[in-house]
């Protein structure tokens, strides 16, 4: 299903106010489909990424904004909801925030060594260079207001 689709529905299903837009679709990191899958147990929670990489006309995510999680082949999974979304420099991410995130063993040990060599390619493909001692961060908190039934 597309991502349209699903936001759809879930409006038909008053899970999200009529008078709602989706704010954006998108795949979590390198392991989408792994991603979603810990969004829709629960899991996973909060999400980063790097401030200096979003376009000038790519808006900063919206505190109370709706997304919709899409897996590897770009199919919708669900429809989250962000609870908080604020800006923190790298090496002030929270452990709360690393086990929000829901990867690996959820601790910020584990967060930073899967997310420094992320962020370090992802800079890298924009002609950047991560500083892990400046750069900041956008985090943000959500939670699921709609899933499709399962078949």
């Amino acid at each position: 299903m597309k991502a349209e689709e699903l936001f759809e529905k879930a409006k038909e299903a008053g899970a999200v106010p009529q008078t709602a837009k989706m704010q954006s679709a998108f795949q979590f990191g390198v392991d989408a489909d792994g991603l979603a899958a810990l969004v829709l147990d629960g899991t996973k929670t909060a999400t980063a990424s790097a401030y200096e990489l979003y376009e000038e006309e790519e808006p900063l995510p919206k505190e109370g904004a709706y997304d919709v999680v899409l897996d590897g082949q770009d199919e919708a999974v669900c429809v989250i909801q962000n609870d908080s979304v604020k800006l923190e420099e790298y090496l002030a991410v929270s452990e709360q925030h690393a086990r929000a995130e829901g990867e690996g063993d959820r601790s910020l040990s584990y967060w930073r060594s899967v997310h420094e060599p992320f962020f370090e390619e992802e800079y890298k493909a924009m002609d950047k260079t991560f500083d892990k001692e400046k750069a900041q961060i956008v985090l943000e908190s959500f939670h699921v207001v709609y899933r499709p039934e399962r078949k």
